[in-house]
């Protein structure tokens, strides 16, 4: 299995403060984006990333992010094998120190 690229949450703060257009994509529950998401995120929850093929486009890279990690992990690992360019946040949500919007 190729290995996953990652970023960290400090590395992706200053992407977004650079003004880089990514591609982020939260893969939380409901519940768990109440409190707030990284601005510029699109909400698609982990079980339903397969249905939501039609969203991504394999020319992009999208960066995953979850609460720990692990998740966003196993969503780039499902995502890879289907070609997509894949990036995961390390640390999830529980790193990230930048600023959130809660909806």
């Amino acid at each position: 299995m190729e290995e996953i690229k990652t970023i960290t949450t400090d590395e992706l703060e200053e992407k977004l403060e650079a003004g880089e257009k990514l591609e982020l994509v939260d893969v939380r529950e409901d519940e768990e984006v109440e409190y707030g998401m990284i601005e510029g995120a699109k909400h698609i929850r982990m079980g339903t990333i397969p249905e939501n093929l039609d969203y991504f486009d394999k020319d992009k890279e999208y960066i995953f992010i979850c609460r720990s990690g692990s998740r966003s992990l196993n969503v780039c690992h499902y995502m890879q094998e289907q070609g997509y360019k894949v990036r995961n946040m390390v640390g999830g949500m529980m790193n990230w120190d930048g600023e959130v919007i809660v909806k």
